[in-house]
């Protein structure tokens, strides 16, 4: 039911339907409710909490996947190598809300702190704290580790949150979609919002003010023996099934397909808790996922279960204007 739900919303919001026009009415009552809490926040009707080390949002204007978790890790990998000593605060989509700040581990349960945050954990080899109140999150890490810049994984709405600059990540294939709100389309905030951020991040082709960003990743790691590893050539002549739980499963797909790979498609929505039914197809099958899927899927995996890491590349200019628009920051005070 959730999977055909999620197909009928991608359709009426990148696609040309009559049912986004019918939806209006909502949207505009979402569009008014947003428009309150911002300028509740901006006439300080609604306490915004900032800390004493640089923050930085990563987030983005519409609802789904548009690569904010390959992005944050090319920025952990990033200021690591310009002296600074990066964490990572999130909600923790597609855990368990607790009561308690989550710190997180590469062996921490993804049903209670997310997926992403796992990620994030095993990637990037430093401090990782989830919480709904993103604002609880970070005071944990200040207290706990001694990282000396906050790096946000979503977040451009959670306006409580004290930020120093703003990160837009953009999906250059599908864009804003319909550009309608909330659920007439896909916008969590008007389009103006891009006007204030610092950095638009384009996943693909940027338009003009935008950095380019692009995933690349051509090989498979065994999910069962994570020693073994494989071209995504290997897989050319095998019985492939591709499994996506990701914002955007075609995104996937399509980066399997430019690898010369046929395969039969299994899109999920975003954060599907997968059960090893599942991923049951029958005998002589090669199963492929992405690192986000193979997170919820270690503890049933099977010899022939496959996850694809991604790394982020990024346009050249993108890293010095970060960073001289952090010591910018900081010398203002």
């Amino acid at each position: 039911m959730r999977n055909a739900l999620a197909r009928l919303f991608n359709h009426i919001w990148y696609g040309r339907s009559i049912l986004g026009y019918l939806l209006l009415p909502l949207a505009l009552i979402y569009q008014v409710i947003t428009a309150i809490r911002q300028i509740a926040y901006q006439q300080g009707w609604l306490d915004i909490h900032f800390f004493d080390v640089p923050v930085i949002i990563v987030g983005n204007i519409t609802v789904g996947g548009t690569g904010k978790t390959p992005l944050v890790i090319w920025l952990v990998e990033y200021l690591r190598s310009q002296g600074y000593k990066p964490g990572i605060i999130m909600r923790g989509y597609g855990g368990r809300d607790s009561r308690f700040v989550q710190q997180v581990r590469p062996d921490s349960d993804p049903e209670t702190v997310g997926d992403e945050a796992i990620i994030h954990a095993y990637r990037c080899n430093c401090p990782v704290s989830v919480d709904r109140d993103r604002v609880q999150a970070a005071r944990s890490l200040l207290e706990h580790t001694d990282c000396d810049i906050i790096i946000s994984d979503d977040g451009l709405q959670h306006y409580a949150l004290g930020r120093d600059i703003e990160i837009a990540v953009i999906d250059g294939v599908r864009r804003l979609g319909n550009k309608f709100y909330l659920p007439a389309g896909p916008l969590r905030e008007s389009t103006a919002r891009l006007q204030g951020v610092d950095f638009i991040v384009t996943h693909g082709v940027p338009d003009r003010g935008e950095y380019s960003m692009n995933l690349h990743g051509d090989m498979a790691r065994n999910l069962y023996d994570e020693d073994m590893s494989r071209g995504l050539d290997y897989f050319s002549k095998k019985n492939v099934h591709a499994v996506s739980a990701i914002g955007n499963p075609q995104r996937f797909f399509t980066h399997l397909t430019k690898h010369g790979l046929d395969f039969t498609e299994h899109s999920y929505v975003d954060h599907y808790k997968f059960k090893e039914r599942d991923l049951e197809f029958g005998e002589d099958v090669e199963i492929l996922m992405t690192e986000k899927d193979a997170v919820k899927c270690r503890r049933f995996a099977k010899p022939n279960f496959w996850y694809i890491p991604v790394e982020a590349r990024l346009n050249e200019n993108f890293g010095p204007n970060l960073l001289q628009l952090i010591e910018k920051r900081l010398s203002d005070g």
